[in-house]
């Protein structure tokens, strides 16, 4: 048997009616609604992480990120440094 990967519970709010139909889809597919909601996040991400605009975003981000990253690597070796 596959090692199953540890998951993270978080919750979600949905309209009624969206709530309605995600039930009605994993009955019918007579699966969970906790896998609907994983297999839908998951090809969102595939089909965000193709777009060219997102991989711009999401590079910007992470230079930004790694910059704050220095800023408090710095400051470790500095304990005076921002204040």
């Amino acid at each position: 048997m596959a090692k199953k990967e540890p998951t993270k519970a978080t919750s979600l709010r949905l309209e009624e009616d969206l709530w309605k139909e995600l039930t009605t889809v994993a009955r019918a597919d007579e699966t969970t609604i906790s896998e609907v909601v994983r297999e839908a996040i998951g090809k969102h991400i595939a089909t965000r992480a193709r777009d060219p605009e997102f991989q711009k975003q999401a590079k910007k981000n992470l230079e930004e990120d790694l910059a704050t990253i220095k800023r408090l690597a710095e400051w470790a070796d500095d304990p005076g440094a921002g204040e």
